[in-house]
């Protein structure tokens, strides 16, 4: 129960930050409706073109739109020393991390959630493809802040770290773009999706277990450093 409310406390307290900074909060979500409203202006009012690569206009805006937002993950923290305080807690610091990026989720994956149908719809996706779509960003954009994390607690102590950030995370980033926007092409066709569907699963397993550990080392080596 201690660790559960130690959890909590950090998504509340990162929730409140948030919502004291709306508009930093607001604008992975414009520069997602951005992005993807661009498109048809770029390549012309084409229905047939757009509604084949409606999938991967929506997974790479969301992408850019998450990598938009990590350098806010830890960097607040680490400016004003809360971070230092948070890794001396007495509790581990990978169930406090895993708080921040839940936080994280929260204020930047889903709000790209809500909105995404309506974009889908925008750019013709078929009727079939937006549950496949929802649920792919539901397994995919956890994985994105969770990835991401190590990469930003690797870099927070640098002042110019964002180059490197992208340099580190977009390469992991890639077979989630490649499964989730595959998945959403597939159900669009009538085909099955469940071998897709499986492997973000286990994906979305694999980082909640494997990705608060060594973002908790990093970032002490970033503090130390």
């Amino acid at each position: 129960m201690a660790l559960f409310d130690a959890f909590t406390a950090i998504v509340r307290r990162d929730l409140v930050l948030a919502l004291r900074r709306r508009s930093e909060c607001a604008n992975p979500v414009l520069f997602f409706i951005l992005v993807i409203t661009l498109f048809p202006l770029g390549i012309g009012a084409q229905p047939k073109l757009l509604q084949a690569i409606a999938p991967g206009i929506i997974w790479v805006s969301a992408l850019l739109a998450t990598m938009l937002s990590l350098d806010s993950l830890f960097r607040s923290d680490f400016d004003d020393g809360s971070l230092e305080q948070i890794l001396l807690s007495p509790y581990p610091t990978s169930i406090l991390v895993l708080g921040k990026i839940t936080a994280h989720w929260l204020t930047t994956g889903l709000p790209l959630l809500i909105v995404a149908p309506l974009l889908a719809v925008f750019l013709g996706l078929p009727n079939q493809s937006l549950s496949i779509l929802l649920l792919t960003l539901a397994l995919g954009t956890p994985i994105l802040s969770l990835i991401g994390a190590v990469g930003v607690a690797l870099t927070v102590g640098l002042r110019r770290g964002g180059m490197i950030l992208s340099l580190l995370v977009l390469p992991l980033y890639v077979p989630v773009l490649i499964f989730a926007s595959n998945a959403v092409e597939m159900a669009g066709s009538g085909l099955p999706v469940a071998a897709q569907i499986n492997i973000l699963v286990s994906m979305l397993l694999m980082a909640l277990v494997l990705a608060p550990w060594p973002t908790a080392a990093a970032l002490k080596m970033s503090i130390n450093s």
